[in-house]
């Protein structure tokens, strides 16, 4: 079973949800998730730095709104040298999302999520904002 883990840019309730719906649709999908929230599973506060490492070794996917581990050269290095798929979702702005703003962005995005995480090789890196498609980094 793969992780997928919300950053703590995310509510962790949002990881709880997530994955209470996954573990239903396990029981029907070829790929099975099971979903954890980085600040449940690392502790609050914890550097990209910590868990990069330990996620790409469990050959883990990250939800992030986090661009900065993209535009950040050693944190980039970081995720691409462990193998990592990240997805990134920007927020319309400054602000971030709302509670239920952020709900509806990763239920909406959920099943191209999962289809890019299942077809994609590692390392990688998506980017969307609230009315695109995800787009592949580089």
């Amino acid at each position: 079973m793969k992780k997928i883990y919300i950053d703590e840019n995310f509510a962790p309730q949002l990881a709880v949800g997530l994955n209470v719906f996954q573990e239903h649709l396990n029981w029907k999908e070829k790929n099975k998730y099971q979903v954890l929230s980085i600040k449940t599973a690392f502790g609050e506060g914890v550097e990209d730095e910590a868990w990069i490492p330990v996620a790409g070794q469990e050959d883990s996917i990250v939800i992030t709104q986090d661009v900065k581990i993209q535009t950040t050269r050693h944190q980039r290095d970081l995720y691409h040298k462990y193998n990592l798929g990240v997805f990134f979702i920007k927020a319309p702005s400054n602000k971030g999302f709302s509670f239920w703003e952020m709900v509806q962005q990763v239920i909406k995005k959920w099943d191209e999520i999962k289809y890019k995480a299942g077809k994609t090789r590692k390392p990688f890196a998506f980017i969307c904002n609230c009315t695109s498609k995800f787009e592949e980094l580089t």
